[in-house]
């Protein structure tokens, strides 16, 4: 590879091109492709190349607490999910529609997993994502009232193309965290941003939990509007999986 054409890839990032030139010169002393083969062979080997780095750093944002996927998933020790199911929410058109989902069980039923396992096909698929804890997320947007950067959380939190809030649970909520709640799952709602959520509460449980039953009302009528409610009814993984 002469100067000139390493200078070039430099110029364009083009970083996996040099990196195969030689060999695939060699290859097409042996094999004698045509001009636009040998071209277009040397592009699919960079698309493929800045597509797999491009899949990497969003997974790497995404924050996930574990790279899991549905293929690890211990579908024959949960027989409370309907693998097929799943595997068609796994086709990500709730995402591409602005649908919620929603996994709801028990302890250690494997919502976590499946969640996670959902939300790594559609970064692998292009689709910007985020993995939040529930607590965590209260936690920021209560701590972004203090320097009045909640606006910013905020926008930050509503472009994600996916918002996978883990485990919505009995937490100790103040009506600041309830409303800033609110705010952007109603500006997610309007922007058809798709969120998946675990909690291991029934939806008339969500009053207590939020503390604001006009608001829990307006709430939950956004996130069931578009919503896809998965029911888990099956017994824990927590002794021979780490999926929770």
């Amino acid at each position: 590879m002469n100067d000139d054409l390493e200078q070039l890839c430099k110029l364009l990032r083009l970083k996996r091109i040099p990196e195969i030139m030689d060999r695939e010169l060699k290859k097409a002393q042996k094999d004698k492709p045509g001009f636009s083969d040998f071209v277009a062979r040397l592009l699919r080997a960079e698309h493929e190349f800045q597509r797999e780095r491009s899949s990497a750093s969003r997974v790497r944002r995404a924050k996930l607490p574990e790279v899991w996927s549905l293929d690890s998933f211990p579908w024959d020790r949960q027989p409370g999910v309907d693998k097929r199911a799943i595997r068609e929410l796994a086709e990500l058109d709730f995402v591409r529609s602005g649908t919620n989902l929603v996994l709801r069980g028990g302890t250690g039923v494997g919502k976590t997993g499946l969640a996670t396992g959902i939300l790594l096909r559609a970064l692998q698929d292009g689709f910007r994502g985020y993995f939040l804890r529930a607590q965590d997320l209260f936690d920021e947007l209560y701590s972004s009232m203090a320097d009045r950067s909640s606006r910013r959380l905020l926008d930050k939190l509503i472009r994600y193309d996916v918002l996978l809030i883990d485990e919505m649970g009995y937490l100790n909520l103040r009506p600041e965290q309830t409303n800033l709640f609110f705010k952007l799952m109603e500006e997610r709602y309007v922007a058809r941003r798709a969120s998946i959520i675990t909690t291991n509460l029934d939806y008339d449980q969500w009053r207590t939990f939020l503390g604001n039953e006009h608001l829990t009302s307006a709430l939950l009528s956004r996130i069931r509007h578009r919503c896809i409610t998965i029911n888990i009814k099956g017994p824990t993984l927590r002794n021979s999986s780490e999926q929770e």
